[in-house]
């Protein structure tokens, strides 16, 4: 089977872990859309890559090491999706909330919700630029939750086909079928997704966008609504996972911002990270009543227009020990 991007058969049995881990990138992202939560992605591809050297014995050399891994990882993921339920982001639970904390509702931090992740952990951003605007485009979080609609087996043939450019013959011969039911897969996926509700497509980082950024982390540091709500598209909304609550409009954000628990974020400091999910994005660490500055969430930003579309904040509540450390950060900030 001869694969796109694939490396040359390999006949020996014997694998090591260094001929595994330039396949680690690669197979993080086709994990992370296949299961919407970048803490189990990275759990399947450790668990792809032990079930790899455990079956090394097993690898007779007939197709390339890179098919094989995404055979293992495919099965991973197959049987981590039967353990939980759909993962979902906050506003496919309801409908928008009123910019009032009483709504606010508990913690949900043991909910299937759709997690970030950086990009630079699942595409190389100095590849070919048209091939990184589209992955970009397949990791946005309106996608990752799309995909998570799909019953898993369709949900891999469309990431396979779609975004990855595998033929249709090389992923029925993945998933142990034929081109046929491949294609017919293929068909319902997108049939199934075009149902789903669009999202808005994120800006290129250009000078405009890196202008717009650089403002907004000014009036957010100094929790200048004024200047804030200025930034925002009039129907811009914000979700807080692992909060069900989500809130709809500039105004409804900029009056839950200054609602008496989330004004606890005034004197905050954000620190950019780069690309996540395919946008701008920031770790928020807000005052510590203790002194210093403590992690508290992760700033994904849909741009269009000039203006902020969506602030999705994934809360350090979602998983305490893993979120701030899956990017690099540290737990704690001097003030």
């Amino acid at each position: 089977m001869t694969l796109v991007g694939s490396q040359a058969v390999v006949a020996t049995a014997q694998l090591e872990l260094s001929e595994l881990e330039p396949y680690r990138r690669e197979l993080t992202g086709y994990c992370y859309r296949m299961l919407g939560s970048g803490f189990e992605a990275e759990d399947a591809v450790q668990e792809t890559m032990i079930k790899a050297l455990r079956g090394a014995s097993g690898f007779e050399g007939r197709s390339s090491v890179r098919s094989w891994l995404y055979r293992i990882a495919t099965n991973v993921c197959i049987d981590m999706t039967r353990q939980v339920q759909r993962r979902a982001r906050p506003m496919e639970l309801g409908p928008a909330s009123p910019p009032d904390e009483s709504f606010l509702g508990p913690l949900r931090p043991e909910a299937p919700w759709v997690t970030p992740i950086a990009d630079g952990k699942v595409m190389d951003p100095a590849g070919d630029p048209a091939e990184v605007a589209m992955q970009r485009e397949s990791v946005r979080l309106a996608f990752v939750t799309a995909l998570q609609h799909l019953p898993a087996r369709q949900r891999a043939a469309l990431v396979l086909c779609e975004v990855l450019s595998w033929s249709a013959a090389d992923a029925a011969e993945l998933l142990d079928t034929t081109v046929a039911a491949i294609n017919s897969a293929l068909q319902r996926a997108r049939a199934a997704l075009a149902q789903l509700p669009a999202g808005g497509k994120p800006r290129p980082l250009d000078a405009e966008t890196a202008d717009l950024l650089k403002r907004y982390v000014d009036a957010f540091e100094r929790y200048d609504m004024d200047a804030l709500v200025k930034l925002l598209h009039d129907d811009a909304y914000q979700s807080m996972p692992p909060f069900d609550l989500w809130v709809q409009g500039a105004d409804n954000i900029i009056a839950w911002m200054l609602q008496p628990g989330p004004s606890g974020c005034r004197g905050s400091r954000l620190i950019a990270l780069g690309d996540v999910n395919g946008c701008p994005a920031f770790a928020q660490y807000k005052p510590d009543p203790e002194g210093g500055l403590q992690p508290w969430g992760i700033q994904v930003l849909e741009i269009s227009g000039g203006k902020i579309a969506e602030l999705a904040i994934f809360l350090t509540p979602l998983d305490p020990e893993r979120l701030f450390p899956s990017f690099g950060l540290p737990l704690r900030l001097e003030s």
